[in-house]
């Protein structure tokens, strides 16, 4: 059976990119890609995202999903991306991945600045994990990382959030 992909809508999400006090930017190594669990060049990195929950706006959601993907929330939102983002599927996950019932998804991103310490970031805290791995990364060195067909949104989101990929305070 073949799904018309034109037919799903696009599931409402968020995401976090989080900077630290150096300017630097949060990603996180997926669970689920092939790569998990390897060195640290491999598998397929993002920013902390995910969907909201009935009933909860996208600032709501942004940081309950800090606190179930990276056990933290010590985090405060320095700004949005003005528009909603939306992306399709790559054909061969339609109808498999988002519980195949979303044909992609549309994002309203957030910059955070991180507040807490590196110890309180915890991958452990909301099982399963989604994430095996992170690291702080130079706003430049995303480009270098595997994050997938999701790189037009990175680069697109940067572009916007790019004033705060400076040390704190400056």
């Amino acid at each position: 059976m073949s799904i018309d992909k034109a037919t799903l809508p696009y599931r409402p999400n968020v995401g976090a990119m989080l900077f630290n006090m150096r300017g630097e930017v949060l990603m996180a190594r997926r669970t689920d890609m092939p790569g998990a669990g390897g060195p640290a060049s491999d598998g397929a990195w993002q920013c902390p995202q995910g969907g909201i929950d009935e009933g909860e706006n996208p600032r709501q959601a942004v940081m309950r999903e800090l606190m179930e993907e990276i056990g933290t929330d010590h985090a405060v939102i320095l700004g949005e991306y003005p528009q909603w983002i939306s992306y399709d599927l790559p054909d061969h996950l339609i109808g498999r991945a988002l519980g195949g019932q979303y044909r992609g998804q549309t994002q309203k991103w957030f910059a955070l600045r991180f507040t807490g310490r590196d110890s309180d970031i915890r991958l452990d805290t909301h099982l399963p994990a989604e994430f095996d791995m992170w690291q702080w990364v130079a706003a430049a060195g995303i480009s270098r990382l595997n994050v997938g067909f999701k790189r037009p949104i990175y680069d697109q989101v940067m572009q916007e959030f790019s004033r705060f990929a400076r040390p704190a305070g400056t």
